[in-house]
């Protein structure tokens, strides 16, 4: 059905607001409190290391790069999860 041009963004979005409602009905259920970051927040873009901000990652197919200010390797994803990761514990205050 996503393949549909006219239903797959409603039934994307529908399908990504239960995953959420979800989400937050189970953590309410057992005392977990859940932070949403930005949907925007360039995690894939930030090295892990210095905080750096590499712009020229935007294309998805570079899926791993070297940080030019500290000259770390990064994975794409990984980068990405572990800077989500601590997005979500900043915005907690947890760290």
């Amino acid at each position: 059905m996503v393949k549909n041009r006219r239903l797959a963004k409603s039934i994307s979005d529908a399908s990504f607001f239960e995953f959420k409602r979800q989400l937050e009905y189970k953590a309410a259920w057992y005392g977990k409190e859940i932070s949403v970051i930005d949907r925007f927040f360039p995690s894939s873009q930030l090295c892990l290391d210095c905080g750096y901000q590499n712009l020229g990652i935007k294309d998805l197919r570079i899926r791993n790069w070297i940080c030019p200010k500290c000259g770390t390797h990064h994975d794409r994803d990984e980068n990405a999860a572990k800077n989500i990761l601590m997005e979500g514990l900043r915005l907690l205050n947890v760290s």
